[in-house]
C-alpha cells in the first residue's frame, strides 16, 4: 500500500472538507492510500502559534511524510491570489528535501476555497504550484474530460479542485465541486500508481 499525502490549511473548515473528498477519491484506487496531514497557524512574524499535537482533526505535517509519499495533493483556502502563510511557512521549510531532490518525480495536485467567484481561486492554483515545481514534481490537474468541469457553475479548474466559499466561508461544497474533488485526488493516485509501478 503507498501513500499519497493530502496537506492542507484551513481556517473556516471549506478546505479541510476538500481534503477529504480528494482523499475519498485516492483511496478508491488499489494499493492507495491517502495519509491526511495539516499546518499549524502561524503569527505575522511566522511563528506557530498553536500547540505542537491539534486538539483534533489530522495531525501535523513533518518533513518525512513528504519524503514517504509517493504523491502530493496541496490545499489552502486564498490569500489576496495566493496561498495562506501557514501553508507558504511550511513550504519554506523544506529545503533539506529540495537538496535531497526527495519529491523529484512524484505527482502532485493542488486544490483552494475562495470567498467570491473572482476571488483570486486560479492564482492560488498556479502559485501552489510553483514551490512543486522546483521541486521536480509533476503537476496533475483536471481535463476537460471531466464532465463537472464544463457544468459547474462554481468551482472547478483545470488547474486544479477549486470551491467558492462565500465571504463567510460557510456556503456548502456544490455537488459538481464535490465530484471535482473526489476526480482530483482519482487522477493524482492512478498517476502515482503509474510511476510507482
Amino acid at each position: 500500500m503507498s501513500d499519497i499525502l493530502v496537506l492542507y490549511y484551513s481556517q473556516g473548515g471549506a478546505v479541510r472538507d476538500m481534503a477529504q473528498l480528494i482523499a475519498r477519491g485516492i483511496d478508491s484506487v488499489p494499493d492507495m492510500r491517502a495519509r491526511l496531514r495539516t499546518v499549524p497557524k502561524v503569527s505575522a512574524n511566522c511563528e506557530a502559534t498553536e500547540p505542537e499535537i491539534p486538539a483534533t482533526g489530522a495531525p501535523y505535517v513533518e518533513l518525512k511524510d513528504l519524503e514517504e509519499c509517493v504523491g502530493l495533493a496541496l490545499g489552502s483556502p486564498t490569500r489576496f491570489g495566493n496561498m495562506a502563510a501557514p501553508m507558504k511557512y511550511f513550504l519554506d521549510g523544506t529545503t533539506s528535501l529540495w537538496l535531497k531532490g526527495a519529491l523529484i518525480g512524484k505527482p502532485a495536485a493542488v486544490f483552494t476555497s475562495t470567498g467570491s467567484q473572482h476571488g483570486g481561486n486560479e492564482s492560488t492554483l498556479l502559485t501552489m504550484m510553483l514551490p512543486l515545481l522546483h521541486h521536480g514534481m509533476l503537476i496533475v490537474g483536471l481535463p476537460y474530460s471531466e464532465p463537472a468541469l464544463a457544468s459547474t457553475t462554481s468551482g472547478g479548474t483545470p488547474y486544479g479542485a477549486s470551491h467558492i466559499g462565500g465571504a463567510s466561508d460557510d456556503r456548502p461544497i456544490t455537488e459538481d465541486e464535490r465530484k471535482l474533488c473526489i476526480a482530483l485526488g482519482k487522477r493524482l493516485a492512478i498517476t502515482a500508481a503509474k510511476l510507482v509501478a
